[in-house]
């Protein structure tokens, strides 16, 4: 068995088949036993998101802003956001040039 932590690991991105986990700076610890790898994660930032068709992580947190912003609903906002890549600016850019 052997164990080294990862150094200068920015971020892990667990991806389901619904929704992605992304972990911003966590610390990361691979161990070598019996010819397999594990990975432990622990600490740093979570946050979730809705895995669009598109593959693009979405935040709950980025659509209801967006929604807000520019006065939409959920459903409208998270379409504005997969189609801007989750770029929130260009989402609310998008909205608004769509009302006029």
């Amino acid at each position: 068995m052997r164990v080294e932590e990862m150094k200068d690991v920015n971020q892990v991105i667990i991806k389901t088949s619904a929704k992605e986990i992304v972990i911003d700076r966590p610390s990361v610890t691979l161990t070598h036993i019996q010819g397999q790898d594990i990975y432990q994660i622990m600490g740093g930032s979570i946050s979730e998101g809705i895995s669009s068709e598109k593959g693009a992580n979405i935040p709950e947190e980025d659509v209801q802003l967006v929604a807000q912003q520019a006065n939409v609903t959920s459903e409208v906002a998270r379409k504005a956001l997969e189609e801007t890549g989750g770029d929130l600016a260009q989402a609310i850019i998008l909205l608004a040039q769509r009302r006029t």
